[in-house]
């Protein structure tokens, strides 16, 4: 692989920053808490295998990790983002202002969003998208009418679940997860009620009127600490959390997987699509920093490894479900020989 397809932009800014950006020893990541602790698995496997001083990983969420990742080059900036979601491109837009011409874009793999409880939760939880959305949308339909959500209890959703409080942890608008559940749990959860279907709403109206989660009390946001969720719903067995998979997959002994549409959330069931709520994750590189960063070269190469990234690999016993053979080894590609991103459609 060849690490100097740099474009003469690209050369020129790093003999702009190469003196301020040297004086850093550390490799500095920000990003999507989501993909924080597969990112800080692979620091601690390249330190491990080096001896180099082992990168900075910092949980920011994907929204806040974009915009100090777009802030500009140079030492005081870091060097990668984690995101669970693609770039927008307000953030391409962002970035480009600030002198961060040059991106490369990793997908690494994929991860369910998972709802779970506690294991003392007794309750064998199964739940449509369309209960989700009418126990967390901050609008919903009643007697034909579209109305601030009423319901406290999951027994007046549906009186086949519990007759408990509603309760539920979860991201704040900057994670990466918030949008994602958004668009794959709160918009398929309410084009499934017959209020929207019968009515002939479009994608447009349930953009607009299906979007925002109910701010009255049953639904929480928790920060950008998916650790604090799981302490949350071991002191309260009857809250639900709302968290990438990885999570929950690292929390198996305390916590136990909400069943979305009768399908438990596993690396099985995200890897071949019959769980409902997944998504790709991603890291992006600054390319202006390859080079002059030290052992951020080597440290892309242990991320884009077959160990860490093959079906079997380190990541994947974390909970990371892998991509296909042939799309990892285009990564793998593009990623190594520092390939720039277009920019995003929206």
């Amino acid at each position: 692989m060849s690490y100097s397809k740099f474009s003469a932009s690209v050369l020129a800014i790093l003999a702009v920053s190469a003196t301020a950006a040297a004086a850093r020893d550390e490799i500095r990541i920000v990003g999507s808490s989501t993909v924080f602790p597969y990112t800080q698995a692979v620091a601690e496997q390249f330190a491990n295998n080096t001896g180099a001083p082992s990168p900075i990983v910092e949980s920011t969420g994907t929204g806040g990790g974009m915009q100090i990742f777009c802030g500009g080059i140079g030492e005081q900036h870091p060097d990668i983002t984690g995101a669970s979601r693609a770039m927008k491109k307000s953030e391409f837009d962002l970035c480009v202002s600030n002198g961060v011409t040059e991106v490369t874009e990793a997908l690494i793999g994929f991860d369910g969003l998972s709802m779970a409880v506690a294991r003392s939760n007794d309750f064998d939880w199964d739940l449509t998208l369309g209960e989700i959305y009418l126990a967390l949308g901050a609008q919903v339909p009643v007697n034909g009418e579209w109305v601030d959500n009423p319901y406290t209890k999951w027994s007046e959703i549906n009186p086949d679940l519990p007759d408990t409080d509603i309760l539920a942890y979860g991201p704040p608008p900057t994670s990466g997860t918030r949008d994602a559940w958004v668009e794959l749990a709160m918009h398929a959860g309410c084009e499934e009620l017959d209020f929207v279907k019968e009515g002939g709403f479009d994608g447009d109206w349930v953009e607009e009127n299906c979007s925002r989660m109910r701010t009255d009390g049953p639904f929480v946001e928790a920060g950008e600490n998916d650790n604090l969720i799981v302490q949350r719903l071991e002191a309260d067995p009857n809250a639900v959390g709302i968290f990438g998979y990885s999570f929950l997959y690292e929390n198996l002994d305390k916590l136990k997987g909400v069943k979305i549409e009768g399908v438990e959330p596993s690396t099985d069931t995200i890897a071949d699509k019959s769980y409902p709520v997944s998504r790709p994750l991603y890291f992006y590189v600054k390319n202006a920093h390859r080079g002059v960063i030290p052992n951020l070269e080597e440290f892309i190469e242990e991320y884009m490894s077959d160990d860490a990234l093959e079906a079997g690999g380190y990541l994947s016993e974390r909970g990371l479900v892998a991509l296909s053979e042939d799309r990892l080894r285009e990564l793998q590609d593009a990623v190594l020989d520092g390939k720039p991103m277009a920019s995003p459609e929206k």
